[in-house]
């Protein structure tokens, strides 16, 4: 009678988050690097007399800690992993501007005698818009300057340039009663407030820029309430040649921590951390199966 052939495991395919509640899929991970689940446990051993040796042992808990190398950050990473849910946005042809939000001060954000609005120029269009965050610093009653938080996307439309090493960009001057002021480079125009403008010196506000994009994510990271829940996952190891496929359920995770790793010409790739638990309802901690199906 000849040996069978032995299960050995190649590479990796994918792992596949789902909610414990419904057992429905967040999603799944394809472009990933790594997976390795460490099951390990120590001894007691029990030492006495003058032997030098050990008279037993029996094991005692184990640890069962899952690491994944991903490559890829889908939402729900975030959500699993920080407590953060993504707000994803679709198709937006128009382009978004945040509303403006005071810095320092409050003399700037006024419908009355500050900065009522900043909208898309309508002469320009939303091609001119730069993807950045932006602030406004009064330097008079009607005027500020406008600051950029980068020259990531300045060659948009038409190109745009930092004045100096303070990130200034342009430079503003209001009329009173609701006139408007456009800066065509930027594809911007700042509405006056209905009266007399009556800008503080040194005051500032700040608003964020989404060019016309085809998605575009907000994720908002570290608010009190924010928990991360438990979850369920399903590991592939890669399809063999032979028609083998390789599967592992661990039924209840519980990860945190999600390090965004950002290196000079490289790919991000962030290591996740997860603990699997012990699921009381199906009495296991993991399910593996294994087909060879030819």
């Amino acid at each position: 009678m000849s040996l069978t052939d032995p299960r050995v495991v190649y590479g990796i395919h994918s792992i596949s988050p789902y909610r414990r509640s419904d057992k429905l899929f967040y999603g799944t991970l394809k472009v990933i690097g790594s997976a390795q689940i460490a099951l390990s446990s120590e001894l007691e051993t029990l030492y006495a007399g003058s032997n030098k040796f050990p008279w037993a042992a029996e094991p005692k808990t184990t640890s069962t800690e899952m690491t994944a190398k991903v490559k890829a950050l889908p939402g729900f990473l975030f959500e699993l992993f920080l407590g953060a849910v993504p707000t994803d946005v679709g198709v937006d042809a128009a382009g978004t501007i945040s509303a403006i939000v005071a810095g320092k001060g409050t003399s700037f954000a006024s419908a009355s005698t500050g900065l009522a609005s900043v909208t898309v120029t309508p002469t320009t269009g939303a091609a001119a818009l730069k993807f950045g965050k932006y602030v406004l610093k009064a330097t008079a009653a009607k005027t500020f300057k406008v600051y950029m938080s980068s020259d990531i996307d300045h060659s948009r439309g038409t190109d745009t340039s930092f004045v100096d090493d303070t990130l200034e960009v342009a430079t503003v001057v209001l009329t009173d009663t609701g006139a408007t002021t456009a800066v065509a480079a930027l594809g911007l125009t700042f509405t006056s407030g209905s009266g007399t403008i009556a800008l503080v010196t040194g005051d500032t506000v700040t608003f964020h820029v989404t060019p016309p994009s085809v998605k575009s994510s907000e994720i908002i990271v570290g608010k009190a309430a924010d928990t991360m829940p438990s979850f369920g996952a399903v590991l592939y190891a890669q399809k063999r040649s032979t028609d083998e496929i390789f599967e592992i359920d661990a039924h209840n995770c519980v990860g945190s921590g999600l390090p965004l790793s950002l290196e000079e010409n490289a790919w991000s790739q962030p290591e996740l951390k997860m603990t699997c638990l012990y699921d009381s309802t199906l009495d296991r901690v993991f399910t593996i199966r294994h087909a060879m199906m030819s």
